[in-house]
């Protein structure tokens, strides 16, 4: 069965702001989202919104711990495996976000791409599992 895709609210569609946007390659979560980690993945969509237009950000690593609720240890992982996995450059105080590169990466468990809603449910699903809340 095909769907008709048609905007939901035609008066909340989304459009870049004047000054400022970022997007997120859509390979990231088919090629890439499957083998990192939840803090990995929450540090490069952070540091994709908050970045220029040549992926460079200047936040300091506490504030990306307060913003994202990580402790230091979590952020220097998540950090090194988007580094190693030639995702994301660093060199104090700046970080880049890279595009991505042009191997596929395919996922150990299924040769079907990870959905971002798939994604962010399961992230949302352990944060409230750490806090000891209901989903």
């Amino acid at each position: 069965m095909s769907v008709k895709k048609q905007p939901i609210l035609r008066q909340r569609i989304r459009r870049p702001p004047r000054e400022g946007w970022s997007w997120i390659d859509r390979r990231f979560l088919r090629e890439h989202a499957d083998s990192l980690s939840r803090e990995a993945i929450v540090l490069y969509f952070f540091l994709a919104a908050v970045s220029d237009k040549d992926g460079l950000s200047f936040y300091s690593d506490l504030v990306i711990e307060s913003r994202l609720r990580l402790d230091k240890a979590a952020l220097l992982r998540a950090r090194a495996d988007l580094v190693a996995r030639d995702l994301l450059a660093y060199q104090p105080p700046l970080y880049q976000v890279l595009s991505l590169p042009e191997r596929r990466v395919e996922s150990a468990g299924s040769a079907e791409p990870a959905a971002v809603g798939d994604i962010m449910q399961e992230l949302a699903r352990r944060y409230c599992q750490k806090r000891g809340e209901a989903l």
